[in-house]
């Protein structure tokens, strides 16, 4: 590794062991503190902390790679990101905020549930809590994995000092901050990724001589790839069916617990809007750049007559041919805060809901501020370990799971997510139902071996859309057959409803 390179890498990791420290100083002592940082965050640290935590490498590799690979129809999955986000930070931030603090101030996504319906059975509590443990572990293994292989890939080392580099560094950070700490680190790792996102594109447009000789390099290409309407990987015209399916990725955000517990922890409702620009700005932006780098870097190989074996990597090829080692280091630091970003915020998810929904509610119902706290850090290195062992297998199922956690959360929980803070006839029943339906019909629709004109199920439409129509309607149809006769579970949404009137 370039001693340059070396040196900004090194620099990156000190400031994100000294976020850790300085949270870790300045947080509250009981599980409130340690879990949603007290719920005291600003309006810019929620959106960027949520976006970061959301994007992950894919941001920097996968739609760089899918934009160098397929053309611009890659794009329709940024359009439904981004709709999908400012929908959530539209309709479920705001009432999520109030609500979890009313609702006996719950401070999981479990325990929200758990509240809202005032589940004395906690079968509700335990459902969820399953899903998160499972689906985060696994999400965290992949993030480790990305991990190890850009070490091993760019920096010379072996994959498993990979590994242990990042998830150590996370797991320090975390362990000693809690949500402060993942969350002002969020902040930070979301600056990189703008900053680099906006820097290499405009860097490769220059050098390729602006617009004119990016389009000159382009024409030699087939026009399909500049066809927002045809796979250019395939030569094929894009169907309705797979817009829909490329759209409905905005669908997953209702039901992604490490983001929208950003919600439940900025300061007031009153700074939800500011974040919403902040948060949706910022996306903008980056995914326009992530989407120029693909597209660029396309035109820069062709004129250079590079050798690119994979086209996720374009990123990193930018960024170590056309930059100084120093500032190709910070370029690279962007990916790792893109991995990093996403694994602290999916170990604190876990570890909050091994914490709160395991370790108290069947365990230690009496347990002091500080037990539970000491819990936390210790569910975070717990999880972390599984996922660092679950990563030495590079040929495991495991990532092709993962692949799929993203509609699995969505349809599980995104519509009961919905429906519980908009609909007051909604049930304990047909909220443990529609999560059950809607997870089901993911993996069904992923593993059944059946056909649709040749294609998988999967291939023919993305799981999330079926899953999530299962969910809602299950949730709808017991809910009318059934019967809300819980006063406490009605005063609170009455008492919800009249709050954000007055608020707004």
């Amino acid at each position: 590794m370039d001693p340059f390179t070396f040196f900004s890498l090194g620099l990156y990791f000190l400031a994100m062991l000294g976020i850790g420290l300085y949270s870790f100083k300045q947080s509250s002592t009981d599980v409130e503190g340690y879990m949603l940082g007290g719920r005291s965050l600003s309006p810019k640290v929620t959106a960027l902390s949520a976006g970061a935590s959301d994007m992950s490498g894919w941001m920097l590799m996968g739609l760089p790679g899918a934009m160098y690979v397929s053309g611009i129809s890659s794009g329709w999955i940024a359009v439904g990101l981004i709709i999908g986000a400012y929908l959530n930070y539209l309709w479920i931030a705001p009432r999520l905020r109030v609500y979890t603090e009313l609702a006996k101030n719950a401070l999981t996504i479990p325990d929200y549930f758990a509240n809202r319906f005032n589940d004395t059975s906690h079968s509700l509590r335990l459902i969820s809590s399953v899903v998160i443990v499972i689906f985060f572990t696994l999400y965290t293994s992949s993030g480790v994995v990305a991990g190890g292989k850009l070490f091993e890939s760019s920096f010379g080392l072996s994959y498993e000092m990979g590994l242990y580099v990042t998830a150590g560094v996370v797991v320090a950070y975390t362990l000693l901050g809690g949500f402060m700490a993942v969350s002002i680190t969020d902040f930070v790792q979301g600056c990189i990724m703008f900053l680099s996102l906006v820097l290499v594109p405009v860097v490769v447009l220059f050098d390729l001589g602006g617009f004119s000789g990016a389009a000159s390099q382009l024409s030699t290409y087939d026009a399909d790839f500049l066809d927002l309407f045809i796979n250019a990987s395939t030569g094929q015209a894009m169907t309705a069916i797979g817009i829909i399916s490329l759209l409905s990725w905005g669908l997953g955000y209702f039901g992604q617990p490490h983001i929208i517990v950003r919600f439940m922890a900025i300061h007031s409702v009153k700074d939800i809007k500011t974040a919403r620009r902040i948060g949706i700005s910022w996306m903008v932006v980056s995914i326009v750049g992530s989407l120029a780098t693909g597209i660029l870097g396309l035109a820069y190989v062709t004129k250079t007559q590079g050798d690119l074996k994979d086209p996720e990597t374009i990123f990193i090829y930018l960024s170590q041919i056309l930059f100084h080692p120093l500032i190709s280091g910070f370029l690279l630091g962007a990916i790792l805060a893109a991995i990093m970003s996403t694994i602290s915020s999916q170990l604190l998810v876990t570890s909050s809901s091994l914490t709160g929904d395991f370790y108290q509610a069947f365990l230690r119902k009496d347990a002091s501020q500080k037990e539970l706290v000491t819990a936390g850090r210790i569910s975070v290195a717990l999880v972390a370990s599984v996922a660092i062992y679950l990563a030495y297998d590079r040929e495991s199922t495991i990532l092709d799971l993962v692949s799929n956690a993203w509609a699995g959360f969505g349809a599980a929980f995104g519509p009961v997510v919905l429906f519980s803070l908009f609909w007051k006839k909604m049930t304990r029943i047909s909220a443990i139902l529609g999560m059950l339906s809607g997870a089901v019909t993911v993996l069904i629709w992923i593993y059944a071996p059946l056909t649709i004109n040749g294609q998988s199920l999967s291939s023919w439409l993305y799981e999330i859309v079926p899953g999530f129509i299962v969910c809602s309607l299950t949730i709808i149809l017991f809910s009318l057959l059934g019967k809300q006769d819980d006063q406490l579970v009605a005063d609170t949404f009455d008492k919800v409803t009249h709050t954000l009137d007055q608020l707004t």
